[in-house]
C-alpha cells in the first residue's frame, strides 16, 4: 500500500482520489468544458489543489483547455475538458453464441468494433484462441480502427455512440487526434493534510494513447475477484477456469472479467444523469439483471446478485438447464422461441415487478437482442405489468446495442475516474 505522511493521512492515496474526482468532473462536462473554480466548488477542494491537479493532468495529456467563459466579475475563466484519446480500453463480450470486442477512448466512445459468431461450448481453449486473435486484431487496425472484418458480408463500423448506439461518421467517432502538445504549467502549492478517506480500487497508469486493459463480460455465475467463471447456464466445463489470468499472460495487458449484466449496468450508471438505482434486465441469449444501487453496481460477494433468469416464478414448470424448474428465464426464452413476444413481455414484467418491489429502484431498463429486436412490445408489456400492480417505476429501453461490450470497457475505465 501507499506511505503514510506526517498526519497520518494517505497522501498519495488522497491524491490520486482527488485527482479522480477532478477526472470524473471533465468526463462529465464533456466537450464544453469545466473552470478550476467550478471543480473547486464542486469537489470541495480548495482551488491551489485544483490548480496543482490540473497542471498534472494536462502536463499528463490528460487534460486540455477548451477556451473560455465570461465571468460574473475579472477575466474570463479558462476552460478544461477531457482528452478523449489518452487512453483507450478494449472491451469483450463473450456471448454464448457470439464474439463482440471494441475499443474505446477515455470518455468510452467507440472507435473499433469487431463481430464474429463463436459458440461458448467449443470449451475455454478454442474459445480463449478467439478471444486473444480478435483483440490482437482489434489492437493491429489501432484507435482510428475503421476496417471490421467481422461476420462475413457484415458492413466496417466506424464507431458509435457509448449510450445512444447511433453509427458515427469516420470524422464524428472513427478519427482520434494526438493528443496536443501541453506547456509547460508552474507548480502549484502541496495539497493541504486532509482527513482519512476510503481506500479506492487501483487504477491502471494512463501513457498518453496507451491501451490501457481488456475488460471481459461473460454469463454467469461467476466470481469477479477471482477471475473465473463458475457453473455457467448450459456450459459447466467452463467452472472454475482462470479466464481472467490466462488471457492477461496472453494479451500482455491487466484484464478485467464480470458478469454481462453487470458490465452493462456499468456503463449505464455512468451515464450523465443516471438516476441513483436501476435495474438493467437483459434478454438475449439468457436472461439476467445487473442491479444499481447508490450509483454503483451491486455484485454481491460472490458475484451472485442480480441472477434474474433464474428466479421460480412456476414450482411444476418445466426444467431448467441451472436445475431449478419453472425459472424465469427458460419461461421467457421458451415464449420467444414460440414467437410470443407480448406473453415473453408479460412474464419479462412479472420478474422486473419484483425487483421493484424487493429494491424500490428509481427505473427499469431494458436491454438485450431479443428486447431490441421489439423494444416497444417489451417496453409496453412490462409496464403494463407494473402499473396493474400499482407500481410506478418508469421503465425504458437502453438503445445502445453493444451495452454490455461497452460495458465491459468500463471496467478498466472506472477506476481511473474514482467509480
Amino acid at each position: 500500500m501507499y506511505a503514510r505522511g506526517l498526519g497520518g493521512v494517505n497522501v498519495p492515496a488522497l491524491r490520486s482520489h482527488n485527482a479522480a474526482l477532478v477526472l470524473d468532473l471533465l468526463r462529465t462536462a464533456g466537450e464544453t468544458g469545466i473552470s478550476r473554480l467550478e471543480l473547486a466548488e464542486r469537489t470541495g477542494l480548495t482551488p491551489q489543489a485544483v490548480s496543482k491537479i490540473t497542471a498534472r493532468l494536462r502536463s499528463e495529456g490528460l487534460a486540455a483547455e477548451a477556451g473560455h467563459r465570461a465571468s460574473t466579475g475579472g477575466k474570463p475563466r479558462t476552460v478544461l475538458r477531457l482528452v478523449p484519446s489518452a487512453g483507450y480500453a478494449v472491451g469483450v463480450h463473450l456471448d454464448r453464441d457470439e464474439l463482440t470486442t471494441l475499443l474505446t477512448d477515455l470518455a468510452g466512445t467507440v472507435v473499433a468494433l469487431r463481430r464474429r459468431p463463436l459458440g461458448l461450448g467449443e470449451g475455454a481453449g478454442p474459445v480463449l484462441d478467439a478471444v486473444t486473435g480478435e483483440v490482437r486484431a482489434l489492437l493491429a487496425a489501432g484507435p482510428a480502427g475503421i476496417a471490421n472484418p467481422g461476420a462475413a458480408g457484415e458492413p466496417s463500423v466506424v464507431g458509435e455512440h457509448p449510450v445512444t448506439g447511433e453509427p458515427g461518421t469516420a470524422g464524428e467517432y472513427s478519427d482520434v487526434p494526438d493528443v496536443p502538445d501541453v506547456p509547460d504549467v508552474p507548480d502549484a502549492p502541496d495539497v493541504p493534510d486532509a482527513p482519512d478517506v476510503p481506500d479506492v480500487p487501483d487504477a491502471p497508469d494512463v501513457v498518453p494513447g496507451s491501451v490501457l486493459g481488456v475488460g471481459v463480460a461473460m454469463p454467469g455465475p461467476l466470481d469477479h475477484r477471482a477471475g473465473m467463471p463458475g457453473r455457467v447456464t448450459g456450459f459447466p466445463s467452463w467452472d472454475g477456469y482462470p479466464v481472467r489470468d490466462e488471457l492477461a499472460r496472453r494479451l500482455g495487458l491487466p484484464v478485467v472479467l464480470d458478469k454481462d449484466t453487470n458490465a452493462a449496468a456499468l456503463g449505464l450508471a455512468l451515464r450523465p444523469a443516471a438516476p441513483g438505482s436501476f435495474a438493467y434486465v437483459h434478454l438475449g441469449t439468457g436472461l439476467g439483471a445487473g442491479l444499481v444501487l447508490g450509483g454503483a453496481p451491486l455484485r454481491g460477494d460472490r458475484t451472485g446478485a442480480g441472477e434474474l433468469g433464474h428466479q421460480t416464478v412456476q414450482l411444476d414448470g418445466p426444467p431448467c438447464a441451472c436445475g431449478g424448474r419453472g425459472c424465469l428465464e427458460v419461461l421467457c426464452l421458451a415464449a420467444v422461441a414460440r414467437g410470443e413476444l407480448v406473453e415473453a413481455a408479460r412474464i419479462l414484467g412479472a420478474g422486473a415487478a419484483n425487483l421493484v418491489r424487493l429494491l424500490d429502484i428509481d427505473q427499469v431498463l431494458l436491454g438485450g437482442r431479443v428486447v431490441l429486436d421489439a423494444p416497444e412490445v417489451f417496453a409496453d408489456g412490462v409496464r403494463e405489468v407494473l402499473a396493474g400492480l400499482r407500481l410506478p417505476t418508469p421503465v425504458e429501453v437502453a438503445a445502445a446495442p453493444r451495452a454490455v461490450a461497452v460495458g465491459a470497457a468500463w471496467l478498466v475505465l472506472a477506476p481511473i475516474f474514482g467509480q
